[in-house]
């Protein structure tokens, strides 16, 4: 059985450009909305980890690989989509979350890591050994990050479980996980011979290894095409300034590029990134801000439903839940206190998006939609508080939700389709 993500740089080869979004959130609603749009398109569905997110130890989200395709196939499930259209992939892949160890035992985990995610049955993995460990400089040569992805790729190929070998992306010239942290003015394009060098370096590593077959399935490079996202601004992509990397997969036959930190950009420009050969666009901040916009947004509905004007009951559930434990955002949020106060609930960064799991957070959930249970939302209601609502159609506030967040996906989708 041909892996399904190996047909998009053949056709974009032959210049039928098309791409795929990578869907990188663990939220169950996200999700839910992302199989749903899949449903109704007749779409595969790509869902994307992250190492510390999920791993053998459960990272942050206390889900191990396994655990988390067993989440995934149990909202398949309720929303209808056959869970073998489903593609999971695993994002970053080395050993970043224990890179405070020795190189010998940080990459031990990460090979246990990768072997948990093979057997799990994801199928598109992106690897990523670019990182020093204890004692090491920041960022090491390229020929060790190489030889370290491609141990990583012999435990892969080993483990790998179901009907499909697996697909890899190397490379990880990307912006800063979930945004920029300072101001924004421009990014620096990735230099054309930047992955030329890098799918040249791996080659020789995976032969090393005798992993011609699985170099093979290389489908993409991760490059910086001059995308990305602070507190509020967004640097748009300019098809212009990285024409010359563009041009580079000419001479990389059966390889596209994938765009990291893809939030927040305008359709044209998702559009553009898609016809300029970045055909895996990655999205997940932006998802979740539009799942917290429909979320404050239904708070203040169920208040005016009850009589009263807006109390923001959720808001201030959620800032206690952050307050409570500031990790998530202390060292992403400076200023003054409004400032930080500002940053908390409305960044496009979106770090509230690691507190959604809490007790505090799903309990004042679960209290506004017990509130507004099944009853549709009177329409002009819903549109004067929810900005992605219908003006002509009343909905339950459960649609509400994955409404918002699907209305982004639908962006994603509309640029990742094929031209007619």
């Amino acid at each position: 059985m041909t892996h399904p993500l190996l047909g998009i740089p053949a056709d974009q080869q032959v210049g039928r450009t098309r791409g795929i979004t990578s869907v990188c959130s663990a939220h169950p609603l996200v999700i839910e909305a992302a199989l749903a749009l899949g449903r109704d398109r007749d779409r595969p569905v790509l869902i994307e980890a992250t190492c510390n997110q999920v791993n053998q130890d459960g990272g942050y989200t206390g889900m191990t690989p396994a655990a988390f395709r067993d989440f995934v196939e149990a909202i398949a499930a309720r929303v209808g989509y056959d869970p073998a259209r489903i593609i999971l992939g695993g994002d970053h892949l080395g050993p970043n979350p224990w890179k405070h160890l020795a190189a010998d035992a940080a990459m031990a985990k990460a090979e246990a890591m990768i072997a948990a995610y093979a057997a799990a049955g994801f199928t598109k993995l992106h690897l990523d050994t670019s990182m020093g460990c204890a004692g090491e400089p920041v960022a090491l040569p390229d020929e060790t990050t190489a030889s370290r992805a491609a141990r990583l790729v012999a435990v892969a190929e080993t483990l790998a479980a179901g009907p499909l070998r697996p697909v890899y992306v190397i490379g990880t010239e990307v912006p800063v996980p979930g945004g920029a942290t300072g101001g924004l003015d421009h990014m620096e394009v990735t230099a054309p011979d930047a992955p030329m060098r890098t799918h040249a370096v791996h080659r020789e590593a995976f032969d090393a290894l005798g992993l011609r077959d699985a170099f093979g399935r290389v489908i993409a490079l991760v490059v910086q095409p001059g995308v990305e996202f602070g507190h509020d601004g967004v640097i748009q992509f300019d098809p212009a300034r990285a024409a010359n990397l563009s041009a580079a997969l000419g001479t990389l036959p059966g390889i596209v590029f994938e765009a990291h930190s893809t939030d927040y950009q305008t359709g044209p420009a998702l559009t553009a990134l898609v016809q300029n050969g970045f055909a895996i666009l990655k999205v997940g901040p932006w998802l979740t801000f539009a799942l917290r916009e429909a979320l404050y947004g239904l708070d203040a509905v169920a208040d005016v439903l009850d009589g009263h004007p807006p109390k923001g009951r959720l808001m201030a559930a959620m800032e206690a839940a952050m307050q409570a434990d500031p990790a998530h955002w202390r060292s992403h949020y400076t200023g003054s206190d409004r400032e930080q106060w500002l940053l908390r609930h409305f960044s496009l960064s979106d770090r509230i998006r690691y507190y959604w799991p809490s007790g505090t957070a799903q309990a004042a959930v679960g209290e506004l939609l017990a509130r507004l249970g099944d009853t549709p939302v009177p329409a002009p209601l819903a549109a004067q508080f929810l900005p992605a609502a219908s003006v002509t159609e009343a909905l339950p506030a459960h649609e509400l939700i994955v409404q918002a967040v699907a209305g982004v996906l639908d962006i994603y989708d509309t640029a990742c389709a094929p031209p007619r």
